[in-house]
């Protein structure tokens, strides 16, 4: 009995000692990324959006945009705008005065509540813009905080970038990273969004102060991060990367100065270099492009409604940016008023259809929730790229003739099962495999079945 007992306190304080879960940091499994899987993201310019270009006027889109298949919302910077150095009239949305603010041309803080609450009302989430890299000259860190900020060698604070309306931040002063943790902390608990894009995430700001930030911000929330940088490191903290190079690649194809073999070799580039998990971002415009580079019809031509089926079927989580639905033909004024317009939404069903079959199907799904996609022409046929993502016995098909001339192609025997609905003719498939199928310039099929068998 004496020898039971000792090995019962023997047993107990070697419990007692032993590491014990920390209740306080137990949290819920966490929700992302799986729960953006299947989402969609849509670039908000809220300035631009309406002719108010407020947070309640545009309000009134939210159930054409769920209807759309929106998940997503990212609204670009909607903090005060600085005045000091301003560029334009109106001066750049990534020019923050105040991180804890509201910019007042947007409407209260009321207002941005209540559009918040509007968006989860109709089960779509809402992200902001942030702009962690550099400031407004006319921030309150600039007087009462100058060591936050990168110097010369005279001791003066350096502009970020070539940008000469912004300060660079130093992130080599912790004080300052908390600051900035802290003010992320704010939009969580005040106004319950649901994540963040972080703008120019890489450029002097290191890896280990995005892992500290999301891992503070997700107790609070679990959250969607997004980050505008395209090296794989990021995923060490954010659930997708923009794929810049793929974006500028689209265009080069679409110009006739590459060829469709070049996304086969982009995709096992990318995915020996980003694995199967990565959440890749894929777009044909967002505000950079479309403000600089130029609309989708300068940078594809015939081609952009080919590409952007392309953007919205290949691995990754697709991206729309505010306008491209209602077929946007200008390049928005950055600095200015500059209203899009809605006379009419001609290409709403367009996406609609795209987005939903990516709801619907599982083979589209994101990361290892999806099919990799899989080419099933031959190389020789390089001006045509037609793929195929299975997972879970759902399947899609995507065949794309990616120039203005007419192309012939063979689709590999048994790429696509009989029963296959063409997602666009809304009919059964009348391809047969193994024969000689005739595209018509910048034609796109795309085809949906679920088997058993696979």
């Amino acid at each position: 009995m004496k020898t039971f007992s000792q090995l019962f306190l023997l047993i107990l304080a070697t419990w007692s000692c032993a590491p014990q879960a920390d209740t306080a940091s137990q949290t819920k499994a966490p929700e992302f990324p799986e729960r953006a899987k299947d989402m969609v993201i849509y670039e908000v310019n809220i300035r631009q959006y309406t002719p108010e270009g407020t947070f309640s006027a545009f309000a009134a889109h939210l159930p054409r945009l769920k209807d759309m298949g929106i998940d997503i919302l990212w609204l670009m910077p909607i903090q005060p705008i600085g005045v000091e150095k301003r560029k334009g009239g109106l001066g750049s949305y990534y020019s923050i005065q105040d991180y804890r603010g509201v910019n007042p041309e947007f409407g209260s803080d009321a207002d941005f509540k209540q559009l918040v609450k509007s968006a989860h009302d109709l089960g779509m989430l809402l992200t902001i813009d942030w702009v962690p890299n550099h400031t407004a000259w006319d921030h309150p860190w600039i007087t009462s905080n100058p060591d936050y900020y990168a110097k010369d060698e005279s001791g003066d604070i350096v502009m970020a970038h070539d940008w000469a309306d912004v300060a660079q931040l130093d992130f080599e002063n912790y004080e300052m990273r908390n600051e900035m943790i802290q003010a992320m902390k704010y939009w969580v608990e005040e106004f319950n969004i649901d994540g963040f894009r972080q703008d120019h995430a890489g450029h002097e700001i290191p890896i280990d102060f995005w892992e500290s930030a999301t891992e503070e911000l997700n107790q609070i929330k679990d959250l969607f991060w997004l980050a505008e940088w395209n090296s794989p490191e990021m995923h060490f903290a954010f659930d997708a990367t923009y794929a810049w190079a793929f974006h500028h690649l689209s265009g080069e194809v679409a110009r006739g100065e590459k060829s469709a073999d070049e996304i086969e070799t982009f995709l096992k580039a990318d995915r020996h270099q980003y694995g199967k998990n990565a959440y890749r971002m894929n777009f044909t415009s967002n505000h950079d492009e479309n403000s600089w580079q130029g609309t989708v019809f300068e940078r594809y031509g015939d081609g952009y409604k080919a590409m952007a089926v392309l953007m919205a079927t290949i691995d990754g989580i697709p991206l729309l940016y505010s306008g491209q639905e209602a077929e946007l033909d200008r390049r928005l004024k950055f600095f200015e008023k500059d209203t899009i317009g809605w006379i009419t939404i001609p290409l709403h069903d367009f996406y609609k259809t795209l987005f939903m079959l990516r709801k619907e199907n599982q083979a589209l799904w994101s990361g290892d929730f999806g099919g990799r996609s899989i080419r099933i022409n031959e190389s020789n046929e390089d001006n045509v790229y037609a793929f195929k993502r299975s997972k879970e016995g759902s399947s899609v098909v995507v065949i794309l003739n990616l120039t203005g001339e007419e192309q012939g192609v063979k689709i590999q025997k048994g790429s696509i099962q009989e029963g296959a609905v063409d997602v666009f003719r809304e009919r059964a498939t009348d391809i047969k495999t193994g024969e000689s199928l005739i595209l018509q310039p910048w034609e796109y099929q795309v085809y949906s079945y679920k088997s058993e068998k696979l």
